[in-house]
């Protein structure tokens, strides 16, 4: 029977095919068909219906009595990445801010609650997070999150709030919605965002928004270093002023480039939604060195 929240033109079974796909993930590389079944709600024939046509197509593949995702799923995620412009046009500038810094960088988007890595250079420096292009965080917990959410409109930013779970990540991790609108409120007037070991114990990370031409936030740029070799005064001091330029020089393409993929689940609030204009969020001035 057909949902009432479901549209007539609702196709429940490609709804289920995707399930099963999103079933596997870093904890569950593989997974049994009973796994899959129990994860995704369905009975063991959908299940082994789904999972051998999905192994007809070549995105899952059988080992036994489990199942595995194949590379070939990541098609389905580079058809985005690849009409992507902003990740491209974003990319050599990383690549510059990475040589000069020599610590990796990463532009994020947000969707939904999360924060979405859509292109990363990283440096010859071994962190404990493995992060690449796709790689999700609570968008709260992190600093590329935070600099997104900063310029949300009032009314969108507590819809999210309300949906937020608060669990300490860490020692450090904000657990608190009154702490976070203040973080929030200081992050929207410096400009950038510094989130210290929330996310991960040994872990500091600051960014900056990047705006389209009408003056939205469309995404974010980072850089995380390790808590024990950099203090955030000297993350401040000798990574914030190349960080800003790196970000400039984003926006100044952004704005060169006619009918950029810019809305969707890449902007700041959602259709409707207003968000804080450069004109209102001034981009701070550099610090000195």
């Amino acid at each position: 029977m057909q949902r009432a929240d479901r549209a007539p033109h609702f196709v429940r079974s490609l709804e289920r095919g995707l399930a099963v796909i999103r079933a596997f993930d870093a904890d569950r590389p593989e997974l049994t068909l009973s796994e899959v079944a129990r994860v995704c709600g369905l009975t063991r024939a959908a299940a082994r219906r789904f999972l051998l046509t999905l192994a007809d197509l070549g995105y899952v593949r059988a080992d036994g009595r489990t199942y595995r995702l194949t590379p070939r799923v990541l098609e389905l995620g580079y058809s985005y990445l690849s009409s992507f412009s902003l990740a491209q046009i974003a990319e050599p500038h990383l690549e510059q801010l990475v040589e000069n810094t020599r610590e990796s960088s990463s532009l994020c988007v947000l969707d939904a609650d999360d924060i979405v890595y859509v292109a990363r250079v990283p440096a010859h420096r071994i962190m404990t997070a493995a992060i690449t292009v796709g790689t999700r965080f609570p968008a709260h917990v992190t600093s590329v999150g935070r600099v997104i959410l900063a310029h949300l409109s009032a009314d969108e930013l507590e819809v999210r709030l309300a949906r937020v779970e608060w669990v300490p990540l860490t020692a450090r991790t904000i657990v608190s919605a009154d702490l976070l609108r203040a973080e929030l409120e200081r992050v929207r007037r410096q400009g950038y965002a510094v989130v210290d070991q929330e996310l991960e114990e040994g872990l500091r990370s600051i960014a900056a928004p990047v705006r389209d031409r009408d003056g939205e936030v469309v995404a974010a740029v980072n850089i995380p270093v390790q808590a024990g070799r950099t203090t955030l005064a000297a993350a401040r001091r000798d990574l914030l002023p190349a960080l800003l330029e790196t970000v400039a020089g984003i926006e100044a393409d952004l704005g060169m480039t006619q009918g950029l993929a810019t809305t969707g689940p890449v902007r700041a609030s959602s259709p409707g939604t207003g968000t804080h204009r450069s004109s209102s969020s001034p981009r701070p001035p550099a610090p000195r060195r």
